[in-house]
């Protein structure tokens, strides 16, 4: 209800995307106010290309549990929620895609470095890891097999060093 409220008077945009399958089910609610519908912020004059604040509310359904979680974003585009929910949801999908591959071809789960910035600079030389064997088009083995021949094969790291350039 207080969302409803706070936006009276006020012009929004709203899209509502309901997806389900599986045993689980997600409806995500999009809604996003141009600044200038807003009080001004806290220093806005530092805040020059601030456009839209956006709220993404997620509930989640997965068997009998249901969980809801809302997100904020501050955007740079104007105010429109269905472009703004599609290029989160393509962020996020791209992000998982990610996460998954570093998950299988380096085992990324399974680390267990903390100390200092090791976490950070391991994280940046994994993912520059996955960049170079993508990039690795001579062979057509999977990534975790390019990984295993190029710690066997001294040349063949090599070669996908090379095809940075």
């Amino acid at each position: 209800m207080a969302k409803i409220t706070d936006y009276l008077g006020k012009k929004y945009d709203y899209y509502q995307k309901v997806e389900a399958g599986q045993h689980r089910g997600e409806k995500r609610q999009v809604w996003t106010v141009d600044v200038s519908e807003l009080p001004p912020l806290h220093n806005q004059a530092l805040w020059t290309v601030l456009k839209t604040v956006v709220m993404i509310v997620s509930e989640r359904r997965l068997w009998n549990k249901t969980t809801t979680e809302a997100r904020f974003y501050l955007r740079s585009l104007s105010s429109n929620a269905e472009t703004i929910a599609l290029a989160i949801r393509s962020h996020w999908g791209i992000e998982n895609s990610l996460h998954w591959t570093l998950d299988v071809t380096l085992s990324e789960n399974k680390i267990r470095i903390r100390k200092q910035n090791s976490p950070e600079n391991l994280a940046l030389l994994r993912r520059l890891a996955i960049i170079l064997l993508k990039q690795e088009k001579a062979s057509k083995q999977s990534l975790k097999m390019k990984r295993y021949r190029a710690a066997m094969d001294n040349n063949y790291l090599v070669q996908i060093l090379n095809s940075a350039s």
